[in-house]
């Protein structure tokens, strides 16, 4: 098991969300375990408590806690990907039902927060040339969905004076 397990509370569509999560992330992805309420339980004897389910090798606990708790953009989940068709298929899939952003940020149907982004992004941003990193965050500014290219052209000064 590994030492931090994020913890996801749904309202009651955590298996659903899971489902879907699984259907997107293919590789090494799966449920591990899920427990049920018991009677006496504020939700009905026998309806899903939690999953335990690995996506992508990354283990996260999915809980039916109730409406008391939303989901917001303070926590996200940050997929770095390799290629721009990557962007689009994920960026597609998860603001189908949800909400675009800004800067590769997006809620899914179920509220959860992703950062669909070039895995290079980090790099470009912390780079030692202030010129260039400030450059690319500009370019990130201007989007929703991030363009690969565009942000390589930002990086490498390309149109700049």
């Amino acid at each position: 098991m590994q030492r931090m397990t994020p913890c996801l509370s749904f309202d009651e569509n955590a298996e659903e969300a899971v489902k879907f999560y699984i259907s997107v992330f293919k590789n090494n992805s799966k449920i591990l375990r899920i427990s049920y309420y018991a009677k006496g339980a504020h939700r009905p004897k026998g309806s899903v408590l939690a999953i335990l389910f690995r996506l992508n090798g990354q283990e996260f606990l999915a809980l039916n806690g109730g409406p008391e708790f939303k989901f917001n953009q303070a926590i996200s989940m940050m997929v770095n990907c390799k290629t721009q068709a990557e962007i689009d298929k994920l960026w597609d899939k998860f603001s189908k039902g949800g909400q675009k952003i800004q800067c590769g940020w997006l809620k899914d149907k179920y509220g959860v927060s992703w950062q669909i982004v070039p895995e290079k992004v980090i790099q470009m941003i912390s780079d030692p040339d202030q010129k260039k990193a400030d450059r690319v965050m500009r370019a990130v500014w201007k989007m929703v969905k991030l363009d690969i290219r565009t942000l390589e052209k930002a990086y490498k000064g390309a149109g700049q004076a």
